[in-house]
């Protein structure tokens, strides 16, 4: 009998203490084929076989159905602390109608205990938007869930992959790559209280773990609590003795074995993520074989570059967007948001790179950076802004 590395992780998990409650389904049943093979080697019949073979048959796996939104996340922004908020998804949006877009990482605890309601506000024409939450607790993340689906949202995440001190503190993020038991407990308290799809970005491990077996062992247990769809940020994240921004570009990049998790795990939504800088490096990686693909800083420094032809060369459909177009669009959007109580500057400083790499970017960044925070600040600053462009065009 040849074992796969997939039946080696289930093996290793079983041998463990894991039950089939948290393996479940295919990879439950795998191990007991593994453990009926080591029973007939050694002559091992009777009652303890058959029980193997009853427990095998009774397991399945949890399911979710598949929705729309995983078609749109053959390209998704990834969630971006301090920078993916509502106007800065409601400028992407404008960029593309059919990428996912995601919140900040939102915590648990702030919208079970704290409150703060606010925090799940977003406009209706984000739309494919996904709530990243952030927690270790079951019954919390399962009331958040619960909040998040019940405002709207299209999907919810939970974050693996954060590895900030102030969120390790909190038991969230990266440092749940190290239980991933307690990881299938809180999705499957999730998926239970949401009707919308839950889903994980994960890191490949953390410290000093061997990704190799890690994460195929990870993937296994959460996905046997029904979670159907991945973003794996090819990248460790060490815990201790890197920040967070060191964090997104020291820990060197493994797409080779972020790729191999789709040959074991065939039936899932596997997205990549991590250091990916361009269009042409996202259709490189949907032609190897990835289901999507989630780029983060780039889309949010330069967003015509990755966004304005992703309807086209990404889903296939669509005309590329107009930055010169989407800027006027904001024009009305930063006229309500002002009217609201909101302040300009909140609505521009995610607009500065729209133009990067075009004759008359410099003065654009320029008069929004400089003016959009002085009081009695205006849409109308966004048409001056504007005008450097134009005037760039025309010469």
């Amino acid at each position: 009998m040849v074992v796969s590395p997939r039946e080696v992780a289930t093996v290793s998990m079983m041998e463990n203490g894991a039950d089939e409650r948290v393996c479940g389904g295919a990879t439950f049943r795998v191990w007991c084929n593994i453990l009926l093979h080591r029973g007939q080697k050694r002559g091992q019949t009777g009652p303890r076989q058959r029980k193997t073979e009853q427990m095998a048959a009774q397991v399945s796996p949890v399911k979710q159905g598949k929705t729309g939104v995983s078609r749109a996340a053959r390209l998704s922004v990834a969630p971006m602390m301090d920078w993916t908020d509502r106007h800065c998804r409601y400028l992407h949006r404008l960029l593309s109608s059919r990428a996912l877009l995601y919140t900040e990482m939102v915590t648990a605890p702030a919208l079970v205990r704290g409150g703060a309601t606010h925090l799940l506000s977003f406009n209706a024409e984000e739309h494919p938007v996904a709530l990243q939450l952030g927690g270790s607790d079951p019954a919390e993340l399962a009331e958040a869930a619960r909040m998040g689906a019940a405002a709207g949202y299209d999907e919810i995440n939970l974050n693996v992959g954060c590895p900030s001190d102030r969120v390790q503190s909190g038991t969230f993020g990266a440092v749940l790559m190290k239980d991933p038991g307690l990881v299938a407990e809180c999705c499957a308290a999730m998926i239970e209280a949401s009707p919308v799809e839950v889903t994980v970005k994960c890191r490949i491990g953390v410290d000093d773990q061997d990704p190799e077996v890690v994460l195929p062992e990870f993937i296994a247990r959460v996905s046997a609590a029904g979670v159907q769809r991945f973003a794996i940020h090819a990248r460790k994240a060490w815990l201790q003795g890197l920040s967070p921004k060191q964090n997104r570009d020291v820990p060197p990049l493994d797409y080779n074995l972020a790729l191999r998790m789709k040959g074991l795990f065939p039936a899932l939504h596997l997205s990549v993520n991590g250091g990916i800088g361009s269009l042409d490096e996202a259709e490189a990686f949907l032609e190897q074989g990835f289901d999507g693909v989630m780029i983060g800083r780039v889309a949010y420094h330069s967003p015509t570059e990755i966004l304005a032809q992703a309807d086209r060369r990404i889903f296939g459909t669509g005309e590329d967007s107009d930055p010169v177009q989407v800027a006027l669009a904001m024009m009305p959007y930063a006229e309500r948001h002002i009217a609201s109580g909101g302040k300009l500057a909140q609505v521009t400083r995610h607009m500065l790179g729209l133009f990067t790499g075009r004759p008359g970017a410099r003065n654009w960044r320029r008069v929004l950076s400089e003016q959009a925070h002085r009081p009695g600040a205006g849409p109308e600053l966004i048409e001056e802004a504007l005008s450097s462009i134009l005037d760039a065009q025309a010469a």
